[in-house]
């Protein structure tokens, strides 16, 4: 989780991060006293202080699985059966790495199985709990911050049609849309409309508890309360462009609401970084061995079953010319998921559950399998592990044409995944390819180690739980 994204993560989130950590410490403290009392085969006297640090390092590792299986995602939309079933797995995972990382560091086990079998049980009851307890009474919502929007028109109305679910908006309570001059009237529709007389915002931010204010009128221009927005602001209240808002709240950047100057002045987008650039080959090269020692079981068996499908003569891999770095052309490399004659008539869209599809090719494309031959492409430096996925040249210059700052894509190397694919796992039309975009741009702003992290450590879900299209 990158630092932004715990930063804006609700107050009631983090503190269920420090309240989950607590359990599982407190997990391995009461096992060890249940050894002592139950008399268990004999656990290995250590001070007190060393059996915390390794009850710390055993809590820290189940959260870190934790996380890459979603379950400190403000945003997972899932019932309890799915989140307990997410629980076992985090315990599991995280108490076997804790296991191996001895093994390796100290060349034995601190604690006898038994131990740790018990404190993986009561963490695990602890947390579900808990879980179950937060879920039923929504104790996640508290301390939400109080935004009232400035603007009721068709700018301030992407707030209304992109956030009305109650999942987008749990880090903030929505007070209304103030009515400005200029606005368009086929904006807020559902939405409180707020009238405020010229000189009375103060009084009314001041009044109603409001935190933030976000400016997002149709006309700015000579129509905007300075003067009452000068004194929200040195009096506390954060004042922040819709554009902001939207990117902070969904992690997208609204293209249709891009202006030049705010491109311009905003913080991100920076293409140099010469450590990065230096080291990104190095960094990828060293992922893609790795990974290429750990998963060609998978991927010869892949390979087997491909031609016990199709038959021996049918061919293994599909290759298809991709927009790369700076608009360069080059050939991408993957499982042949389609039957054969899949675009005899020229290229076509992939669609959801495509019936050119073969029986091994739903299986691979659901589980991401049908995309480690890319390993080839990052090894020749084609390709990174993360970054906007590479699209079609038949279909790019006419995606160019049609959406605005689409070409800003190929200003970063593709990647195998990418903050769209977790964002937006499936697109097959234009419509698709902006809502794609919105998340790649994003990417491109706030391009960096640790977001590149989060997005890999994420991608394991996708993966473990057939998310894939």
């Amino acid at each position: 989780m990158t630092k932004t994204d715990f930063r804006d993560l609700s107050t009631g989130y983090k503190i269920l991060v420090i309240v989950e950590l607590c359990l599982y410490i407190g997990a391995m403290f009461l096992s060890l006293f249940a050894n002592e009392k139950l008399g268990w085969p004999a656990q290995e006297p250590m001070p007190a202080n060393i059996r915390a640090i390794y009850a710390i390092i055993f809590s820290l590792l189940i959260l870190l699985t934790s996380l890459s299986l979603g379950l400190y995602n403000p945003r997972m939309r899932e019932n309890y059966r799915s989140i307990f079933r997410r629980l076992v797995i985090a315990i599991v995972m995280g108490s076997a790495e804790f296991i191996l990382l001895m093994l390796i560091a100290i060349n034995t086990q601190p604690f006898t199985t038994e131990v740790m079998m018990t404190a993986a049980l009561i963490g695990l009851i602890l947390t579900s709990l808990v879980r179950f307890t937060i879920m039923q009474l929504d104790l996640l919502g508290f301390n939400k911050a109080h935004v009232l929007v400035l603007g009721s028109g068709e700018r301030a109305s992407i707030i209304e049609r992109r956030m009305r679910r109650k999942v987008d908006r749990h880090g903030f309570t929505l007070k209304g849309f103030v009515v400005m001059s200029g606005d368009s009237s086929e904006g807020i529709k559902r939405e409180k409309r707020i009238s405020i007389e010229n000189g009375a915002l103060l009084s009314y931010v001041l009044e109603n508890n409001i935190d933030e204010i976000v400016v997002a009128c149709d006309e700015r221009r000579n129509n905007l309360p300075v003067d009452e927005l000068f004194a929200c602001k040195i009096r506390g209240i954060n004042i922040i462009d819709i554009l902001d808002f939207i990117e902070r709240e969904t992690g997208q950047i609204a293209v249709n609401l891009i202006y030049p100057s705010w491109v311009i002045y905003s913080n991100g987008f920076a293409s140099i970084h010469y450590l990065r650039n230096a080291l990104d080959w190095l960094f990828n090269a060293a992922m893609a061995v790795t990974m290429m020692l750990f998963l060609w079981p998978i991927m010869l068996i892949t390979a087997l079953i491909i031609k016990i499908e199709d038959g021996i003569n049918a061919p293994i891999f599909y290759y298809q010319e991709r927009v790369g770095l700076d608009g360069r052309i080059f050939s991408i490399v993957k499982f042949r998921s389609m039957r054969t004659d899949a675009e005899t008539n020229g290229a076509v869209w992939a669609s959801l559950n495509d019936k050119r599809t073969t029986r091994i090719g739903n299986f691979i494309r659901k589980y991401r399998i049908d995309e480690l031959p890319q390993i080839y492409n990052v090894l020749k430096g084609e390709m990174g592990f993360v970054g906007p996925r590479p699209e079609r040249p038949e279909f790019v210059q006419d995606l160019i044409r049609a959406i605005p700052y689409y070409n800003e894509r190929h200003n970063v190397k593709p990647g195998l995944t990418g903050w769209a694919q977790l964002k937006y796992p499936y697109g097959a039309t234009e419509e698709d390819s902006l809502e794609k975009l919105k998340y790649d741009l994003y990417y491109i702003k706030h391009r960096s180690f640790l977001l590149d992290l989060n997005i890999l450590i994420r991608t394991v879900e996708v993966v473990l739980f057939g998310k894939g299209r």
